[in-house]
């Protein structure tokens, strides 16, 4: 599917028909089926007409003429005959619309959820870190949902309304052209109605459909973070918090079932008009003789058949109005633009790893820059650490090197190629890399391990566990590789979680391996030893190390010091401890060792 904006903001589920072809065949399978229902459920009335007609006027009746029967009893057994035969049509078209509807509703549903999560995978990081969590789980959640309601249960309703108003105006038509106008008089009012409430429930709705997406955004977050609350005994505040989002969700519902409630009075008193009027007018044209009984008899029936189903159409309008809302939100979604796309090149195998950043400019949103003139060149098999203060820029170039965000200004090069030409498996698929927030699915720690590579064996997945030193602590779990991890690894510890996420990045042998304060949560001897394991791990592959700890990158082929957004030194540790500098003063600081080789 194309993620272009959609062509008719105001027209939601136009855009929707427009965008979905393929269920086109479906859904005049549906409308045929629901008319043949709806024509099926009609006849009834009529042969209750008929009935009425054989007893009262016997042979002279409309059926004896018809079928050429003079005895009433047989009349009548003909038309229980037609009645058993006309359920039956009904019984079963009821049936395969409703299949066709609701198969519809589900196809839609999740045709539309895929591709909207899909898009929202697609779009970059900065717009996810701006925007809460829950907002977007509301739509591709909530949302989806009350489209499927509207296209399951509405737009039936809907149909089926609107058919009953033609098939029982062609009784009334072919009987009496007063009756018609008198039967017909209360429709234009509940249309002329409908439409008003239609507009005063539009913007009712849309403030459920924002104060669910608030409501949603803070049970996510609270449960993301239920072991701060807890630190800080916030619990009674958060429950308050939740409760004020929560009326405001109620409230704004409320203000829309009222709106939408006060129209059932109207349509009520809509139906009560028209039915007195075929009741007396026809009944006092039968009692002079001029509208036969079996007809005053469908007549009757059908102006209750007519007019009683419009008192559905409040709850028809709170569906359409709910759908059409969530519908504008959905394809608000897909609209967004995607800012960072994959390229079209393919790297030449086998990628050497050789990266280089040419003076690159870059920031964040609308933001002042972060990296200001970037110069910086990590040979292919080399291990280089980028190194500084906090806010001096090192994970907004990690963010370049893998590409989340994209420069303002220069290039960013992997192996000579602009990294905006790549696809996304020459680039990220030759990189492992590894967050300082790990992040675990839940599922076994060897699911884990293995996300990057899935087809990976037991034994590599071992191995990758060996190689980053975590190896004794996973076999000392009930289990072992197959123990389950909670989900975000809630049940590790956050070293035993960098481990694994460190684990995870080896398995895939990368051609180049970026880590972001990869040890910050291990002790020290469990930081010596992946030290190590890391030594031997990118012997073949290119590192880049990201790092506060200056002791885990003392070996690295070359240091990038940044300050405020620019290299300030670069060097091997020796030679920075030599310059006396900004790196040499960082050392003095965290080890007390005198800035000197």
């Amino acid at each position: 599917m194309s993620h272009d904006p959609y062509p008719d903001a105001d027209r939601p589920l136009r855009a929707l028909w427009q965008r979905y072809r393929a269920y086109r065949g479906r859904f005049v399978a549906a409308v045929a089926a629901s008319t043949v229902n709806k024509v099926a459920d009609v006849v009834p009335e009529l042969l209750i007409g008929a009935a009425v007609d054989v007893v009262v006027r016997g042979q002279d009746s409309f059926v004896g003429q018809a079928l050429g029967v003079d005895s009433r009893y047989a009349q009548l057994a003909w038309l229980a005959a037609i009645n058993a035969v006309v359920w039956l049509i009904e019984s079963l078209s009821q049936y395969v619309a409703d299949v066709l509807w609701r198969g519809l509703a589900q196809g839609v549903e999740h045709d539309l959820r895929v591709e909207a999560y899909d898009h929202v995978q697609h779009l970059d990081l900065g717009w996810h870190e701006g925007r809460a969590a829950g907002s977007t789980l509301a739509t591709l959640n909530d949302d989806v949902n009350q489209l499927e309601r509207f296209l399951d249960i509405g737009a039936p309703a809907i149909l089926q309304t609107t058919l009953n108003v033609l098939l029982v105006g062609g009784v009334f038509a072919a009987a009496s052209g007063q009756l018609l106008v008198l039967a017909f008089l209360p429709i234009p009012l509940i249309v002329v109605g409908s439409l008003v409430f239609q507009r005063r429930l539009e913007p009712l709705y849309d403030r459920v459909r924002s104060a669910v997406s608030d409501l949603s955004g803070t049970l996510s977050s609270n449960l993301a973070g239920i072991a701060t609350i807890k630190a800080f005994t916030a619990e009674d505040r958060e429950r308050d918090r939740v409760a004020a989002v929560s009326s405001a969700y109620r409230d704004a519902n409320t203000r829309a079932i009222r709106s939408s409630a006060a129209f059932v009075p109207l349509v009520r008193m809509a139906i009560l008009a028209g039915f007195t009027c075929t009741l007396l007018l026809g009944g006092w044209a039968t009692l002079r003789g001029e509208l036969e009984v079996g007809l005053y008899s469908v007549l009757v029936f059908m102006t209750q058949r007519l007019l009683w189903p419009l008192t559905e159409v409040a709850e028809v309008l709170d569906l359409y109005q709910r759908g059409r809302a969530s519908t504008a939100r959905i394809l608000a979604l897909l609209a967004v633009p995607i800012t960072v796309p994959a390229g079209s090149t393919a790297l030449v195998r086998p990628v050497a790893g050789r990266v280089e950043l040419r003076g690159v400019r870059a920031g964040y949103g609308d933001g002042p820059d972060v990296l200001h003139g970037i110069d910086l060149v990590v040979p292919a098999g080399e291990t280089h650490a980028v190194v500084g203060a906090t806010g001096s820029g090192k994970s907004t170039l990690l963010r370049l090197v893998l590409r989340f965000d994209d420069a303002r200004e220069g290039r960013v090069l992997f192996d000579g190629q602009d990294v905006r030409e790549l696809d996304w498996d020459s680039l990220r698929g030759s990189m492992g890399y590894v967050a300082q927030d790990v992040f675990m699915f839940a599922g076994s720690i060897a699911d884990n391990i293995a996300y990057g590579r899935p087809g990976a064996t037991r034994e590599q997945v071992r191995a990758a566990a060996e190689a980053a030193a975590a190896l004794d602590f996973i076999e000392a779990l009930p289990g072992g590789l197959d123990a389950w991890v909670g989900e975000r690894g809630v049940t590790l510890s956050g070293g035993q979680r960098q481990r694994l996420a460190l684990a995870r990045a080896l398995l895939r042998d990368p051609a180049v391996l970026v880590l972001d304060e990869a040890t910050s949560a291990v002790d020290n001897e469990t930081e010596a030893a992946i030290q190590r394991s890391l030594r031997l791990a990118t012997a073949q592959c290119t590192a880049i190390v990201v790092a506060h700890r200056l002791s885990t990158v003392r070996h690295a082929d070359r240091i990038w010091v940044l300050d405020a957004g620019r290299v300030a030194e670069a060097g091997t540790h020796d030679e920075l401890l030599q310059l006396a500098g900004a790196y040499a003063a960082l050392w003095r600081v965290q080890t007390g060792e005198p800035s000197t080789a």
